[in-house]
């Protein structure tokens, strides 16, 4: 029976209540020793598997899924007219629970989703898959080809002692109340404001060539920021702390020292409220890792994900100056290796396995400058001429389709002597620049331009006061050539991104950067708004 917009508004008050009370039964705590997918979630994937297999599909895979997304935020800036401090807090809650089916017919995929979990609705719509697959196929100019993966049985957890969305809710709002009233204990500070965010995905994944995997992935995130006003000359200045984003449980909120940061962004915020605008030119920049991570990701990690570099990204994303025909050759200095990596302890694309059923790895993408692959999935490999995937594959929930999306990409570490003094000892006329700030990119990620949250002028190799209105540009490949010097292994951070858009219809993806602070030598400064 199809589902109507009157039908499922009629039902939806016992749908719901029956959709949350199977997928708790479905995606119960496993034993602490327990290594394998619970036998339930296993019959169920077996009407898919069975009936892909009458319907003569050449290839068969099932996700069942179900997302919690929880928000908690808090706010203090005071009221008009009266001067006294109104703190507001917010909290919002998404959940979602379904299944998607994906076949291969004909050489060619067909998907199709429900968010009804029942033995008859899977057969049903893996009826569908096969009848999209069909259609498909009366199109597709090639056959597809999946490089070979081995099949699995396995159950793995975000490693974590205290699963987040178990903390009671008052526990989390006295936290921010905390660290906000730490910043408003400066009256000069206009307004403050934290946020918390987590995240958790139950995932079933089970194949036509024996693959049976659950998996249950954890992430939490949050942010601390300031604003200053000065309103003689009618300017703000914010200052931000953002904690490495985590695959992790509760336990890591004490790392992320939030109300110690509040206490340095307080008086950082004013600082940079007074500080004076850069002088533009051609500068040496020390970039530190929680604002190199997002040049990384926008002109490395995208440029490498392989569906882009061939053009099938172009309508949405645009293309990569990266091409295959780049493979051997030089992009960048021989400072710079980049690797991706979805085994990363505490990276936000860190999982076990990836919606193709591939177990997580790590590969090189650039070697001391030079291309060496690209991201794939199991029916990408084969276009660069390479016999297994790099485990790239994963949709943002059952009822999208899973295709190629970016892996923690890494930036490794220099020379273990190498120390961020030393890095700035060498700069005469420079910039420090920490934190993420405004940022534009071309569609072939080839020319750009790169803000920051907090910018400190360094001088005949000192670090000097704070700077504003600070921003870079350049030319992609010349930047990276224009990389001399990396901080060693003590000096390596990572930092997420949790809002990675992509595809038609857009996905979201949350992926981390790994680096230290890292020099890049006669850079274009301007001065921003």
């Amino acid at each position: 029976m199809l589902w109507t917009r009157r039908r499922f508004i009629s039902s939806s008050p016992s749908v719901l209540i029956a959709s949350s009370a199977l997928a708790d039964s479905l995606f119960a705590a496993p034993a602490a020793d327990s290594k394998t997918p619970n036998p339930e979630l296993e019959k169920l994937a077996a009407n898919a598997l069975r009936e892909a297999k009458k319907l003569k599909a050449s290839y068969c895979d099932i996700r069942i899924v179900r997302l919690r997304d929880q928000r908690v935020s808090l706010r203090q800036t005071p009221e008009r007219g009266t001067g006294k401090t109104l703190s507001v807090p917010g909290v919002a809650e998404d959940a979602s629970f379904g299944f998607g089916v994906r076949v291969i017919v004909n050489g060619a995929w067909g998907f199709a989703a429900s968010p009804v979990v029942t033995p008859e609705e899977i057969a049903r719509i893996t009826g569908e898959a096969v009848i999209i697959a069909k259609a498909n196929a009366s199109i597709q100019p090639k056959p597809l080809q999946l490089a070979p993966v081995k099949a699995y049985r396995d159950r793995w957890v975000t490693p974590h002692d205290v699963d987040p969305l178990k903390v009671p809710m008052g526990e989390k709002i006295e936290l921010l109340h905390k660290v906000v009233s730490e910043i408003k204990k400066e009256t000069r500070v206009f307004s403050g404001s934290a946020n918390l965010n987590l995240r958790s995905e139950d995932k079933y994944f089970a194949s036509s060539e024996g693959s049976s995997i659950q998996q249950y992935i954890l992430q939490i995130y949050g942010n601390v920021d300031a604003t200053a006003v000065d309103r003689e000359k009618n300017l703000s200045r914010t200052r931000n702390y953002v904690p490495t984003q985590a695959s992790a449980g509760w336990e890591y909120v004490p790392e992320m020292n939030l109300e110690e940061n509040a206490r340095r962004i307080r008086e950082e915020v004013l600082e940079h409220l007074a500080a004076p605008p850069v002088k533009p030119g051609k500068k040496d920049l020390i970039l530190m890792p929680n604002h190199l991570m997002l040049t990384i990701h926008e002109s490395v990690a995208h440029p490498t994900e392989l569906d882009r570099a061939l053009g099938y990204e172009a309508n949405y994303a645009g293309t990569s100056y990266i091409t295959p025909d780049k493979i051997g050759k030089r992009v960048a200095s021989d400072h710079c290796t980049f690797v991706g990596d979805r085994t990363t302890p505490r990276g936000l694309a860190t999982v076990g396995y990836d919606d193709d059923g591939v177990k997580a790895t790590a590969f090189t993408i650039i070697d001391k400058g030079i291309v060496k692959s690209f991201q794939t999935t199991r029916d990408q490999a084969h276009l660069i001429g390479e016999k297994e995937s790099h485990g790239c594959s994963q949709a943002d929930s059952w009822a999208t389709v899973p295709f190629q999306r970016m892996p923690n990409v890494h930036l490794k570490a220099g020379p273990a002597d190498t120390t961020l003094e030393d890095l700035i000892a060498g700069v005469d006329d420079g910039v420090l620049i920490d934190g993420r700030g405004s940022y534009s990119i071309d569609q072939q990620r080839y020319n750009f331009q790169f803000g920051g949250d907090a910018f400190w002028e360094i001088k005949g190799g000192k670090k000097r006061g704070m700077l504003s209105r600070v921003s870079y540009q350049d030319r992609t490949p010349d930047f990276w050539q224009n990389c001399d010097g990396t901080a060693g292994p003590a000096y390596w951070r990572l930092f997420g991104t949790t809002g990675d858009a992509k595809g038609e219809p857009t996905q979201i993806n949350s992926i981390s950067h790994g680096c230290s602070p890292t020099r890049f030598r006669n850079i274009e400064v301007i001065v921003t708004d």
